[in-house]
């Protein structure tokens, strides 16, 4: 399953507007933690076929950086619609990715 790259342009159709459960990665290019992360978040994304894998630059969009409150990358959100079940601040392993999604 891919990753969709999300911008302000397309938060609200693949984001908010999905119809299941959506994880969103806050990232920057810099990032080292962010670059692990990303073939982590591949594997999770062909076990976990039921929920939305997305990624969004922070410095190439801001404006949702700001807006979700990212202060710190990686940080994940588990979100349905508008509503955050779940933020995840930092690198996480594959077990811990997959356990937050089945909550």
């Amino acid at each position: 399953m891919e990753i969709r790259e999300i911008t302000g342009d397309n938060f609200q159709t693949e984001v908010t507007g999905a119809d299941q459960p959506v994880l969103v990665e806050f990232y920057a290019d810099w990032c080292s933690p962010c670059k692990a992360q990303l073939p982590i978040l591949m594997e999770a994304a062909e076990e976990a076929c039921d929920v939305r894998f997305c990624r969004v630059n922070i410095e190439k969009a801001p404006e949702l950086a700001e807006k979700y409150g990212i202060s710190s990358v990686p940080t994940m959100l588990l979100m349905n619609g508008e509503k955050i079940f779940r933020t995840i601040i930092g690198f996480q392993p594959l077990e811990a990715i997959l356990e937050y999604l089945e909550m």
